[in-house]
């Protein structure tokens, strides 16, 4: 009996746990989670909780259970060298070790990294530290408007934008400065302009394959108005691409992926195995990086692994043999919308603790983030609660099929109803045909 380890707690990990039950294999998942995820417990064959930085208790529960591999889902884990401390014991990770897991944690080596193996995709860019921050006046003069990005991770809500979070170069500045009392470094770059996708790759270290182009809504309330979030929905297209998207697009957001896949092993003489996520942008002059995350996505997860159609323990073993390319992944060619409910107050002032019911009796997918299960019933924390999917033929059935899941979430909580519609969408298209005219 295959038995495997999975690290996380969130509603990325419940679907991978989702996806692994479906296997023919039938393994049994052991769950590593700092809080007792409802949806994680229903596959679980038996949970251990604690911090994601203690990873001699993570490897110690993986190898007295006795596990074939893990699978780890947050960024966090990764950060703290879990792949390093299971491999220590003899089990195989998939997420990388943690000198690869920098692809996430530190945006200047990414940065860096593409530039030395003079690998497209980089906007101009400039890593500053307390030191050489003075110099970051000169710089930005040269550049027009800029983006400020703290070195390290930051749920997806340190990044500011110039002309949405700040005005004056000034202001940018100041806030790089601030950065830096938390971070070792900053980032400043040009701000680019067009679209951005999700494009989440699947790796052995050598063999890079592309899953479903994904696009993921970042700010908090409709319209894409307010504060930045972790991702307050997703959703992807029949095709595989989206709608203003094309085949070569996509294409060169893998083969930039690639290149780098390579060159962190030229660097740390170790295979990435794992999940190389990238965040690009179309623009009028090609593709660009914007940032890479070293696991899968978090709300994207939740429209692909629904769809997948190869055996996931099949592709993991695959990706720990080094043997990827014998394995043929498909998709189903289905549309999928993912929104996720959050309490209300979201993200700036969050409710804590509120009490949700859930009738999971709709045709959408139901997967528990940062929620608890205890004997009254699912407790919310400040952040993202539950992220609920509709899987159709069209963007406007699945898109339908999650909002009418979503008014099944009872409680004081909040999601945008416009994610998925003709009218968002239709307004992404818009500003792409924009963009790219001559």
């Amino acid at each position: 009996m295959t038995k495997i380890l999975l690290v996380g707690n969130g509603a990325r990990e419940h679907a991978i746990a989702e996806t692994l039950e479906k296997s023919r294999h039938r393994p049994r998942i052991y769950a590593y989670m700092k809080a007792n995820n409802p949806g994680i417990l229903t596959y679980a064959e038996g949970v251990e909780l604690g911090s994601y930085s203690a990873t001699r208790q993570i490897a110690a529960f993986a190898k007295k259970v006795g596990v074939e591999f893990a699978i780890i889902g947050p960024e966090e884990p990764l950060k703290h060298g879990v792949a390093d401390a299971l491999a220590k014991e003899g089990i195989p990770c998939i997420g990388p070790k943690r000198i690869l897991a920098q692809l996430e944690t530190s945006k200047s080596f990414t940065r860096s990294l593409l530039d030395t193996y003079k690998i497209p995709g980089n906007p101009l860019f400039a890593s500053f530290t307390r030191e050489s921050i003075a110099n970051a006046d000169a710089f930005v003069r040269d550049i027009g408007q800029f983006v400020v990005k703290p070195d390290g991770l930051t749920g997806g809500k340190g990044v500011w934008v110039q002309g949405d979070h700040f005005r004056t170069k000034e202001e940018g500045i100041a806030y790089a400065r601030e950065c830096l009392q938390d971070h070792p470094r900053v980032i400043i770059e040009e701000k680019l302009e067009g679209e951005e996708f999700s494009l989440q790759c699947l790796t052995d270290g050598e063999t890079v394959v592309a899953m479903p182009a994904v696009q993921d809504h970042k700010r908090a309330f409709e319209d894409d108005k307010g504060p930045n979030t972790g991702g307050m929905g997703s959703y992807s297209c029949p095709d595989h691409l989206l709608p203003f998207l094309t085949r070569k697009d996509v294409e060169e957001g893998l083969e930039i992926t690639k290149k780098v896949c390579r060159a962190l092993y030229e660097e740390a003489g170790d295979p990435y195995i794992g999940v190389m996520y990238g965040g690009f942008m179309k623009t009028k002059k090609g593709v660009r990086l914007i940032e890479y995350n070293a696991r899968f996505g978090d709300p994207e997860t939740m429209n692909i692994l629904p769809i997948l159609k190869t055996d996931f323990v099949d592709i993991c073993r695959a990706m720990i043999d080094s043997k990827l390319e014998t394995v043929g992944i498909e998709f189903a060619k289905k549309a999928t919308v993912c929104k996720y409910i959050v309490p209300e107050g979201y993200p700036s002032n969050p409710a804590k603790g509120g009490k949700i019911e859930v009738d999971e009796s709709a045709d959408a997918y139901f997967y528990y983030a940062a929620v608890e299960g205890k004997e009254d019933g699912i407790h919310m924390s400040p952040s993202r609660a539950v992220g609920v999917v509709g899987i159709a033929d069209t963007l406007e059935e699945a898109e339908r099929i999650a909002e009418d899941g979503c008014s099944r979430v009872k409680g004081k909580v909040y999601h945008r109803r416009d994610i998925g519609t003709r009218q968002l969408i239709q307004k992404r298209i818009d500003h792409m045909d924009s963009i790219m005219k001559p």
